[in-house]
């Protein structure tokens, strides 16, 4: 397997809610919706999908009604630890839910989490050993 992530796809349970946190409240750039299709967000090197979360699990042959914790959380790491609160503080601004206030991690860094309108968990995490920001 080529060691990429080309596309990460949320379910959500409003498409116009998700597409209003992703697109106008945290700026994400857009493509052209196709009618209900997904919502596309192209980002250096890995696209997020929107999609109904219903649909996303039909197509997975899966049920819908799962919740609580996922096992999955997004990443998005900045390039510096003022960058943290920064990012966390524009989420809270577009509707997040705040999980975890920015703190030192125990791995050296500095992060929190927040949790979109659909309760995907996003860490926003300062790394100063890994330059993957």
């Amino acid at each position: 397997m080529d060691p990429h992530v080309s596309l990460l796809t949320l379910g959500v349970s409003d498409m116009t809610r998700a597409i209003a946190f992703y697109r106008d409240g945290l700026g994400l750039p857009m493509r052209e919706r196709k009618g209900d299709g997904p919502a596309f967000f192209p980002l250096d090197g890995t696209w997020i999908a929107l999609y109904p979360r219903d649909a996303l699990a039909e197509d997975a042959t899966v049920s819908s009604e799962g919740d609580g914790f996922a096992g999955v959380t997004i990443a998005h790491n900045v390039e510096n630890r003022a960058a943290v609160d920064t990012v966390l503080r524009e989420a809270a601004d577009a509707g997040a839910r705040i999980v975890k206030q920015a703190r030192e991690a125990d791995w050296g860094g500095y992060s929190g989490y927040f949790a979109d309108p659909d309760d995907h968990l996003w860490e926003v995490a300062w790394n100063p050993v890994l330059d993957i920001g």
